[in-house]
C-alpha cells in the first residue's frame, strides 16, 4: 500500500509541480537520510522520491497537531524530541539494526530561506552509529505557499521541486574533552555537510537564465533596482537588457569581449545583462585607473568596441582618457535610435514572451565576464569567469549568509570590483532583493544618510571605507542594517568595536579574491569568530604550502565550483588555473592559518613581507603596530631592498606626529618583535586609495624604491 500511495503522489508532483530527483541511493548496512526543511510538502515530497522505506522521525510538537497526525498514520514513524540528545538513543537502536532512518536536522521549517541552525541529537545518531549520511537536498519549495517565508516574499503555489541526493558521507565521532563538546561538534560537521548538499544540489545555468527564473518567481512588476536617476521594475530590467542586447549583437560576434566603461546604474545591469543573453563578454574597466592603466586592460583584454555614457564620460573628465585606448567608443545615449522597427517587433512579440528562446545558446561553462585583479601590489590582471562560477559563488554564499526577497541592499562599490559586481549587484538583483545602486564610496556623508533614509539592511565596504563612514555617521543610520559585511582588506579590532558600539551593528568579516568569484571564506550567524575571516564556504577544498619563516600558516590554495576559467593572456588565450597542487587549483598569494574550527586568519600577503635580519616580518604586524601608536589615522608599509643593507620598511602614515618611540611602546606593549619597527617613517597628506577602497601599495613601492635610490 506504501508503494502505491508513494508512486500516485510522484505522478502529481510530476504532473503539477514540475518534479525532478536526481541521483541514486545504493545499499547502506546503516543509513541515515538528512533533508532540509523548506515547507510541509518536504515529507510528502521525499517519502514519493525516496526509492527506500524509512522510519520518519517527527518532532513532538508536529505529531501533536491533528492534521499531520493523520498522516503518520500511514508511515513508520517515531515521534522524539530532536533537541534532546538522551531522546535519540531509540534512533540509535533503529539505526543499529540496519533500519533506514529518515530526520530534518533543522527540526523546523525555514523562515529565512537558508538553512537553519542544526540540532545535536541527528549528529549525535550519525557520529555514534557510523552510518552512511546520505543527504536529500529539497529546492523549490522555501518560496511555496506551503512554506514559512511570510507574506511579504513572492510565494507560489505550484513551484518547481528538485530533490538531489549527495553520495554518502560518514560523520567521525569528534575528539573532544567532553560528551557536550563532542556533540557540539558532530553538530558542526552536520552543519558542514547539509551547507555542502546546496552547491551538490544547485542547477546549472547562464547569468541570464536566472535572471528569467527570479522573474518568474517574482513578476515583472516587482520593484529591483534604484540608482539614483530612476526607478527599475524586473520588466524594465528584462526589456532593457533584451534591446541593448540586440544592438550589440548587431555589431559583435559571439564570444567577443566589449569594453563596458560605466559607473553603478541601471543602464549597466541592463547593458551587462543584455551581454549576457547574447553571449558576449563585458571586460569592465577600472575608470580610477587612468589612461594607461585602462589602456593596458582594453590591450589584455583585445577588445575593439567600448560601451560608456556621454554624460559620465562628461561628468568624470574622461574624454581625453578615452581618446587614449585606441578603441571604437559607443555611447548608450545614441543606441535608442538604433533600435528599428523590426527590432521593436521582435522584442514586443517575441522576446518579452518567451525570453529564454529569443537569444543565444550560452552554457553555464561560458565565459561570462572579464575583471581586472585591483593591482594593488603590481600590474593588474584580466580574470575570466564562467556563468557558472558566479552562479556557484551565489549558492555557497546563500548557504552562509541568509539572502532572501525581505532584503535590501545598498551598493556603492563599484561594479569593476569583483565584491561589487558578482556579490552586491548581480545576487540580490537574481535572489529578488531591491538593490540601491550609489555610483561611489567616496561620499562618506551621503552613504550612511541614504542607508537611514532607504532603511537598507545589507551594506558592504572596505575596512578603509567603513572606519570613514563611522566618522560621519549618525547612530541612528544603520537602523534597519542587520549585515554588515567587511572584505577586502584586514578588519581593525578598532573599526569592529567602533561599529558595534556606534552603529549597534557587528561587522560580518570575510575574505575572496577575484579568481574565485570572488567570496572564499566569511563569518556567518551559525559560525562567527572576532578577528577571523570565517570559514571556508561550502564546495571549497584547501591547501596550505608552506612558507619560510612562517611557522603559523602557509600560502592558501583553493579548488571549488567558483574558480574562475583563467587568466586571459595577451593571445587572447585562456589559461586555466594550476598550481602545484595540479590543475583546477588557484593560488591565492595570501598567507593564512586555519584553526581546529575551521576559521581563517589572514596572516598577509606573500609579497607582503619582508626579510629583515634573516627574520621573515610580515608588513601587516607593521601596520598593525602602528594602528596601536595611531589609532585615528591610516597606515600603510611597504619594503624594498637597499644595496648592502637588506631590505628595509617603510612605513607611511598620515600623523605628522608620529614618532618612533610611539612605535616603541605599541611595539612593546603588544609583546611584537622589534624588527618590525620600521626603518623609516614617512607622512604623507593622505594614503592613495584604488578605487575598490584598497590602499595603492604599488604607488607607495615606487615612492619608497626613489627614496631608497637616494
Amino acid at each position: 500500500m506504501y508503494w502505491v500511495v508513494a508512486f500516485v503522489v510522484r505522478q502529481v508532483l510530476k504532473v503539477f509541480f514540475r518534479a525532478r530527483f536526481v541521483g541514486a541511493l545504493g545499499h547502506h548496512e546503516r543509513l541515515l537520510i538528512i533533508a532540509n526543511h523548506q515547507s510541509f510538502l518536504d515529507g510528502i515530497t521525499l517519502g514519493a522520491f525516496l526509492p527506500v522505506k524509512p522510519t520518519w522521525l517527527v518532532n513532538t510538537q508536529i505529531a501533536r497537531r491533528w492534521y499531520f497526525a493523520i498522516g503518520l498514520r500511514f508511515l513508520p514513524h517515531l515521534v522524539v524530541d530532536t533537541a534532546n540528545p538522551l531522546a535519540m538513543k531509540a534512533v540509535v537502536r533503529l539505526v543499529e539494526q540496519g533500519k533506514p532512518v529518515m530526520i530534518f536536522p533543522e527540526g523546523r521549517i525555514t523562515v529565512t530561506g537558508a538553512q537553519m541552525k542544526v540540532y545535536e541529537g541527528p549528529a549525535f545518531v550519525a557520529a555514534k552509529t557510523g552510518a552512511d549520511v546520505v543527504m536529500a537536498r529539497i529546492d523549490g519549495l522555501a518560496y511555496s505557499k506551503y512554506g514559512r517565508m511570510g507574506s511579504d516574499v513572492p510565494r507560489k503555489w505550484l513551484p518547481r521541486i528538485r530533490v538531489t541526493l549527495m553520495p554518502p558521507r560518514k560523520i567521525a565521532m569528534p575528539d573532544g574533552p567532553t560528551p557536550r563538546v563532542r556533540r557540539r561538534l558532530a553538530a558542526e560537521a552536520m552543519r558542514r555537510l547539509m551547507q555542502e548538499g546546496a552547491v551538490w544540489g544547485r542547477e546549472r545555468t547562464t547569468l541570464f537564465e536566472a535572471l528569467v527564473d527570479a522573474i518568474e518567481l517574482c513578476g515583472r512588476r516587482r520593484q529591483i533596482l534604484e540608482d539614483g536617476q530612476r526607478k527599475w521594475k524586473y520588466g524594465d530590467l528584462l526589456k532593457a537588457g533584451l534591446a541593448l542586447g540586440r544592438i550589440v549583437s548587431k555589431h559583435t560576434a559571439e564570444g567577443e569581449r566589449i569594453a563596458v566603461l560605466l559607473p553603478n546604474s541601471g543602464a549597466h545591469v541592463a547593458l551587462l545583462f543584455g551581454m549576457f543573453a547574447f553571449r558576449r563578454v563585458p571586460a569592465i574597466l577600472n575608470f580610477t585607473a587612468g589612461a594607461e592603466g585602462m589602456r593596458q586592460a582594453c590591450r589584455l583584454a583585445r577588445v575593439r568596441l567600448l560601451f560608456t555614457s556621454r554624460a559620465f564620460v562628461q561628468r568624470a573628465r574622461l574624454s581625453e582618457a578615452l581618446a587614449k585606448l585606441g578603441v571604437e567608443v559607443r555611447y548608450l545615449e545614441d543606441l535608442r535610435g538604433a533600435l528599428t522597427f523590426t527590432d521593436k517587433l521582435w522584442l514586443t512579440l517575441f522576446a518579452l514572451r518567451f525570453p529564454k528562446q529569443a537569444t543565444a545558446s550560452v552554457s553555464p561553462e561560458d565565459p561570462a565576464v572579464v575583471l581586472f585583479t585591483s593591482g594593488s601590489e603590481g600590474a593588474p590582471k584580466a580574470v575570466v569567469l564562467s556563468h557558472d562560477s558566479i552562479l556557484a559563488n551565489h549558492v555557497q554564499a546563500k548557504a552562509v549568509l541568509e539572502c532572501t526577497a525581505k532584503d535590501k541592499f545598498f551598493t556603492a562599490l563599484p561594479m569593476f570590483h569583483s565584491f561589487g559586481l558578482c556579490t552586491l549587484t548581480l545576487l540580490p538583483i537574481l535572489a529578488g532583493c531591491h538593490t540601491y545602486l550609489y555610483p561611489t564610496p567616496l561620499h562618506y556623508r551621503m552613504i550612511p544618510e541614504l542607508i537611514y533614509d532607504r532603511d537598507r539592511t545589507v551594506f558592504a565596504a572596505t575596512a578603509t571605507f567603513l572606519a570613514q563612514y563611522l566618522k560621519a555617521a549618525h547612530p541612528y543610520d544603520f537602523r534597519t542594517v542587520r549585515l554588515l559585511i567587511v572584505g577586502a582588506e584586514k578588519l581593525t579590532e578598532e573599526i569592529r568595536r567602533a561599529a558595534c558600539d556606534k552603529l549597534g551593528v557587528r561587522p560580518v568579516e570575510g575574505y575572496g579574491v577575484t579568481e574565485c568569484s570572488p567570496i572564499i571564506a566569511a563569518n556567518s550567524p551559525l559560525a562567527y569568530k572576532a578577528g577571523t575571516v570565517g570559514q571556508l564556504l561550502p564546495g571549497i577544498d584547501h591547501r596550505i604550502e608552506a612558507v619560510e619563516g612562517v611557522e603559523n600558516g602557509g600560502v592558501l590554495h583553493v579548488k571549488g565550483p567558483n574558480v574562475m576559467l583563467g587568466y586571459l593572456r595577451e593571445n587572447g588565450s585562456i589559461e586555466p588555473p594550476a598550481s602545484k597542487y595540479g590543475a583546477g587549483w588557484h593560488r591565492t598569494g595570501d598567507v593564512v592559518s586555519i584553526d581546529a574550527e575551521g576559521f581563517l586568519t589572514i596572516v598577509g600577503r606573500a609579497k607582503r613581507f619582508a626579510k629583515v635580519a634573516g627574520e621573515m616580518i610580515s608588513l601587516e604586524t607593521v601596520e598593525t603596530i602602528a594602528r596601536l601608536a595611531s589609532p585615528r589615522h591610516e597606515h600603510a608599509a611597504v619594503a624594498v631592498s637597499a644595496a648592502g643593507r637588506g631590505e628595509i620598511i617603510y612605513l607611511f602614515t598620515d600623523d605628522a606626529q608620529l614618532r618612533r618611540d610611539q612605535l616603541q611602546q605599541a611595539q612593546r606593549a603588544c609583546g611584537l618583535p622589534e624588527l618590525a619597527l620600521p626603518r623609516k617613517i614617512v607622512m604623507l597628506p593622505a594614503i592613495p586609495l584604488l578605487g575598490n577602497g584598497k590602499k595603492d601599495y604599488t604607488a607607495l613601492q615606487r615612492t619608497a624604491q626613489e627614496d631608497a635610490a637616494r
